[in-house]
């Protein structure tokens, strides 16, 4: 089964449900999915067990998989931690970074980079992710990287939705030079404030998630 066909899949069915077209509530079948999407049931089944993971659907015994969609508080709640998530892992980077570590860096900064010229929000949803996993595993903190990864995950669709606000690409391209700059000079300080003005939703931009989630829902 390719992994390709399973994130496409689960991409669409995560639009589907930040979108409002799949509304808290809606059982998700997997034929019908199958069915509309033109697959077998086996990829339809994996993405679905991913959406689980990140708690955007249950797995009910004898009611399948369920859409429970969480309210713009609890995302704000989810953001504020993964916040401060980040900013510990940025700081232990900024201390304990290889030459690995840094290469992982600048070149996930470099795709980043070419996906916002490109003004290709997609594939930059995607550079954007390799960026904050390279965050990650610099801090060579095993238990904080799978706490942040999970976090992120479950995040995700929300972050999606961000980078469809006007100029929030090239804010965030921004945001990431100050990070890298932070961690390859040692500032720990400087790379924990970086990341957590970057991922932080307060004010006008948990505003702006916020509209940018009931608009799309109503042009659902």
């Amino acid at each position: 089964m390719s992994q390709n066909i399973v994130q496409k899949l689960r991409d669409q069915i995560e639009n589907g449900i930040v979108s409002g077209e799949f509304p808290a509530g809606r059982r998700l079948d997997e034929t019908q999915l199958a069915a509309r999407f033109g697959v077998s049931r086996t990829p339809v089944r994996e993405a679905l067990i991913q959406l689980g993971a990140i708690g955007l659907i249950e797995i009910r015994p004898r009611r399948g998989a369920i859409v429970v969609e969480p309210a713009p508080h609890r995302i704000y709640e989810m953001f504020e931690v993964m916040a401060e998530l980040e900013a510990m892992a940025g700081a232990h980077a900024a201390r304990r970074y290889t030459d690995d570590d840094r290469a992982a860096l600048e070149d996930a900064h470099c795709r980043c980079l070419r996906s916002a010229e490109a003004g290709d929000a997609d594939a930059y949803y995607y550079d954007n992710e390799v960026f904050h996993e390279a965050v990650y595993a610099a801090s060579h903190n095993g238990f904080l990287q799978e706490q942040c990864l999970a976090l992120h995950r479950r995040l995700r669709p929300y972050r999606r939705l961000q980078l469809r606000v006007r100029n929030r690409m090239e804010t965030s391209l921004a945001e990431h030079e100050r990070v890298v700059k932070a961690i390859l000079s040692g500032d720990s300080n400087g790379a924990a404030a970086a990341l957590r003005m970057h991922v932080a939703v307060q004010g006008e931009r948990f505003s702006d998630l916020v509209a940018r989630l009931t608009t799309t829902r109503n042009e659902s």
